[in-house]
């Protein structure tokens, strides 16, 4: 690995909801994968299990709207910077009527 990639990599923590862990057997509730931005982790978690990505987010691209992804208790964005070894929370709007 070069100096620039080791220094461009690092690694973050995604906390899935149990709808995609029920999709995707054998996705665990907490992933560890390299990523610097909520695209990358998605993009991560894709390459892992493929179709995800089309689960989480929808054609414009961005995040589907009964999708949410919380960094530091603040929703998220697909542009969204994300720190080393920062817990991504990724949950599914609950509605009813």
């Amino acid at each position: 690995m070069s100096n620039n990639s080791a220094r461009s990599v690092h690694h973050v923590i995604a906390r899935l909801p149990g709808v995609l862990i029920d999709l995707f057997p054998g996705a665990p509730r907490r992933v560890e994968l390299p990523a610097s931005t909520v695209k990358e982790m998605i993009d991560g978690l894709d390459a892992l299990w493929p179709g995800m990505r089309d689960r989480m987010c929808d054609s414009r691209p961005a995040i589907r709207r009964h999708m949410n992804v919380f960094v530091d208790g603040e929703k998220a964005t697909l542009e969204t910077g994300l720190a080393p070894g920062t817990e991504v929370f990724i949950l599914t709007a609950i509605s009813g009527g």
